[in-house]
């Protein structure tokens, strides 16, 4: 008959749960990135559909993308880097992580911007082939994300400057890295997706994004 939500004790501690709980501020972005998985899943969805009709016309992937992926995992491996050095209490290497992060996220962003001018000079408008308004449309989508990540990661850095150790911004720094790291995952499928042909099979995507990820080759 006991009742363990009314037991006394402190705060944030749950009878029999040990000490160790998940941050709320985990669980969010747990939530926010099922949320944004399952979106990506619908433009993965339809795209696949959609490419199997007849007037679907490939457009040309820009070499820049590949440049692109290359920064982005720069950018996700300079997080990481932050991560550890503040778990290590490590000021300074969490300074040099975020500072990376930060200008290789916005030399994704602006590489991405220049692939839009390249395709459109070149005639690839974006109502031009439902292939060419996807390409738009799913590199658009990734990019508000990964914008909406920047400014989480101002607002980290933010409290770097007005914090004396590194221990005190831990959560941040985490919450920043595993962001990245879902935005790294989602871009090597979306570009994946991009490199297929018609008629491509499912197995085929696969392994065209497992060769994407470094190392594997």
């Amino acid at each position: 008959m006991a009742k363990p939500w009314l037991e006394a004790g402190p705060v944030g501690e749950v009878s029999g749960a040990g000490s160790s709980q998940i941050s709320p501020a985990k669980v969010g972005l747990g939530f926010f990135i099922v949320v944004a998985g399952a979106l990506f899943t619908l433009f993965l969805s339809a795209y696949f559909m959609r490419m199997q009709m007849g007037d679907w016309r490939p457009l040309p992937v820009p070499a820049l993308l590949w440049f692109n992926t290359f920064v982005l995992i720069l950018s996700s491996i300079a997080l990481q880097w932050a991560r550890v050095a503040a778990n290590r209490d490590e000021m300074d290497g969490v300074t040099f992580g975020l500072l990376g992060a930060g200008v290789t996220s916005l030399g994704f962003l602006g590489g991405q911007i220049i692939a839009w001018h390249q395709l459109a000079s070149a005639g690839y408008g974006l109502a031009s082939n439902p292939a060419n308004t996807f390409f738009y449309v799913l590199t658009a989508a990734h990019g508000l994300h990964v914008l909406g990540g920047i400014v989480a990661l101002g607002r980290t850095a933010n409290k770097v400057w007005h914090s004396e150790r590194a221990s005190q911004v831990r959560l941040s720094v985490d919450l920043c890295a595993i962001y990245w790291h879902f935005l790294l995952l989602v871009w090597l499928i979306l570009f994946g997706l991009l490199l297929m042909e018609p008629g491509d099979s499912f197995t085929e995507f696969l392994v065209r994004c497992i060769q994407l990820i470094p190392g594997s080759r």
